[in-house]
């Protein structure tokens, strides 16, 4: 049994429609309204990313089109969003969650960790602590969250989940087969549609149903997730929250686009692949790292998905190195006549630029590293006069 005097203290702060709930503190008068934030209405981004409690009364869904949002309340109203203005207002958040302990780890522009263990001799009790940062939250930013306070992270997240909003949530040694147990497996981390369904086929329906089933069954139809399902629904996660102060190892750079019209024709993904292949070059040069490995993501009109990669010969940070084995895996895995709803470019197996060896060749002309001064000269230029002002050719429209 677990000695429940060594437990820690692990608080999960998620903010409460954060989007909706920042714009609603920029205008006030949103609050009196069903009011939602969403992408554009012309464009093929036109969803709900966010909420006010008045638009949940209407069954409003994040995610669902806006055309679908308006058909189950026509006099929503449809803010755009603005994430320069989120993103300060994650900061300022953190800042107040990090009074209090410095192990403050972010999960996403509106979630975070917070181990309070050792805060708990200044502060109070996590309940108490999870309280007062209610409170400095709301009054400070006009936002709420709710708190999850727990023994270890992936409970903590499942309080955060269980009472909203401006809640707090205390699932402890005693409480958590009570409280957890009941619940749709569906709410188990990491546990998305497809695993639902092969969960169900094993008539896994509740954490409950997932905590008794066995780890060799879960491990055998779903490999390391089922094994680790199996840890989380039985309260043994032991993963630490990490230092706010702790450099993250960051593990790929990719970005993607989905456009407002299918592309199709060598010239126009040419201009898409580059493109997006420059925006991720910029970012390894910044953080002085090369990739191993370009992944193309595609996703057709019909929501067809296909994920192909290759091995380069030498690690790059070049835009023209990225482009161009990019363009090799369209070529060879989709074609240029079948059109495309979306493309993304990663860059993967990153190693530190200035631990990259030249391998060098009598035949060699040199021309990679080229390209890498090249670039690096214009990621100068840019930051001088400007992203716009110098592009590659390939980049500019006729």
């Amino acid at each position: 049994m677990a000695d429940i005097s060594k437990d820690r203290t692990i608080l999960h702060c998620d903010c409460n429609g954060f989007y909706a709930s920042v714009e609603c503190v920029l205008n006030p008068k949103l609050k009196e309204v069903p009011m939602a934030v969403g992408g554009d209405r012309e464009s093929r981004h036109g969803i709900i990313l966010a909420k006010n409690e008045k638009a949940k009364k209407y069954n409003i869904q994040t995610a669902e089109t806006i055309y679908k949002a308006l058909g189950k309340c026509p006099q929503l109203v449809i803010v755009p969003p603005h994430h320069s203005v989120y993103r300060e207002f994650s900061v300022r958040i953190n800042e107040i969650y990090k009074r209090y302990t410095d192990l403050v780890e972010p999960f996403s522009i509106d979630e975070s960790w917070l181990d309070v263990t050792s805060s708990r001799r200044l502060f109070g009790t996590g309940r108490e602590i999870a309280d007062r940062l209610r409170s400095e939250v709301k009054n400070e930013t006009g936002v709420t969250i709710s708190v999850g306070v727990s023994f270890n992270k992936v409970f903590a997240k499942l309080g955060s989940d269980y009472k909203k909003p401006d809640a707090t949530t205390v699932i402890s040694r005693e409480n958590w087969r009570d409280i957890l147990f009941p619940l749709p497996v569906s709410n188990m981390f990491y546990v998305g549609g497809a695993t639902e369904r092969q969960l169900k086929s094993l008539n896994i329906h509740t954490i409950g149903d997932l905590a008794y089933a066995g780890d060799a069954l879960l491990t055998s139809r779903l490999g390391k997730l089922g094994h680790t399902l199996h840890i989380y629904a039985n309260g043994l996660d032991d993963e630490p929250v990490r230092s706010v102060y702790e450099t993250r190892e960051v593990k790929s750079v990719g970005n993607g686009e989905t456009f407002r019209e299918d592309i199709s024709g060598e010239e126009e993904i040419r201009r898409a692949v580059f493109s997006l292949s420059d925006s991720i070059a910029v970012r390894m040069r910044k953080h002085n790292l090369k990739c191993t490995t370009v992944q193309v993501q595609i996703k057709s009109p019909q929501f067809k998905v296909i994920s192909r990669q290759r091995k380069l010969n030498a690690p790059t940070y070049s835009a023209r190195d990225i482009g161009t084995a990019a363009m090799d895996i369209m070529r060879s895995s989709w074609g240029f006549d079948n059109p495309i709803r979306m493309i993304t470019v990663t860059g993967s197996g990153l190693v530190r630029a200035d631990a990259v060896t030249e391998q060098l060749s009598f035949f060699d002309d040199n021309a990679p590293k080229k390209h890498e001064t090249l670039e690096k000269t214009m990621d100068g230029l840019r930051k001088k006069f400007g992203t716009n002002k110098i592009d590659f050719g390939y980049n500019m429209e006729e």
